[in-house]
């Protein structure tokens, strides 16, 4: 079984792990997971590096996991289009990837 490679996104400095993240991108065996628990926002920048990173990791065939991703961060990636292309885990979950599927509540039937 591979280990995955972690890196931890620091909020103040989002564009240098992704860089590192890249440049790491050959030993992740398969996945690479990013822990942005202290991530609040994210600016364009922050968005390019992240659908560059994107574009090598799909070349490479490694799965990129964005862990405890703040809801306002997620909305931003799904407005751009840049959601569909990770996976997200929750760290309130099991260490198990699970993907965050954006799903609207039912209405009750009565």
């Amino acid at each position: 079984m591979a280990i995955a490679l972690w890196l931890n996104v620091d909020g103040k400095g989002v564009i240098p792990t992704l860089q590192e993240a890249v440049e790491r991108l050959d030993g992740a065996e398969g996945e690479l997971v990013l822990d942005f628990v202290t991530v609040c926002r994210i600016d364009s920048m922050a968005l390019r590096a992240m659908e560059g990173l994107a574009t090598i990791a799909d070349q490479k065939a490694v799965k990129v996991v964005l862990r405890d991703v703040n809801v306002d961060v997620y909305k931003v990636l799904k407005l751009v289009k840049l959601a569909r292309r990770f996976s997200f885990s929750n760290s309130n979950h099991d260490r198990r990837t699970t993907k965050l599927e954006g799903r609207h509540a039912e209405p009750s039937a009565k």
